[in-house]
């Protein structure tokens, strides 16, 4: 069974490469929100849609103090087109023997097309400046998550 984080706990820390081959490590963005996203799979359909998704409310995120972080199994060169090709303005890190996603409870069983599979768990966590978990996202939609994750850090209406 997959533990699930809970609100008020300690991120897990973590320091991966991104799609430059650059380190990031989570202790690096302390004193700040970061929004951390874990997808499937760069440049597939539902990923795309996510990934857009937080591109198209990254301004707004980053004004109320948030990094944006996305997190996928992916090696940096994948990520790197992906980055290009959808003109995304937020690092994209590589996790390739999913521990961070098992860290954050992300990685597990779920049904694809009827069949039970282990793999990404599709999750959203807000943490806050002090590295601390304020939402635990579990098993969202490619679309229209982003929406509530902006609801919920403040940026819209509830």
């Amino acid at each position: 069974m997959t533990t699930r984080l809970e609100p008020g706990s300690p991120a897990p820390d973590f320091t991966l490469v991104d799609q430059d081959d650059r380190p990031v490590s989570l202790a690096s963005l302390r004193g700040g929100g970061v929004v951390l996203f874990f997808y499937p799979e760069a440049m597939t359909p539902g990923c795309t849609t996510e990934a857009c998704d937080f591109r198209d409310s990254l301004a707004p995120l980053q004004a109320a103090g948030y990094t944006v972080l996305g997190i996928s199994r992916d090696e940096p060169e994948k990520l790197r087109r992906f980055r290009e090709r959808d003109g995304l303005t937020y690092d994209l890190l590589s996790d390739p023997d999913h521990a961070v996603h098992e860290a954050y409870g992300a990685w597990g069983e779920k049904l694809n097309y009827g069949k039970t599979v282990t793999g990404v768990l599709r999750s959203t966590f807000v943490i806050d400046a002090d590295g601390r978990i304020e939402h635990a996202l579990y098993n969202v939609k490619a679309t229209g998550h982003v929406a509530r994750v902006r609801k919920l850090v403040g940026l819209d209406a509830a």
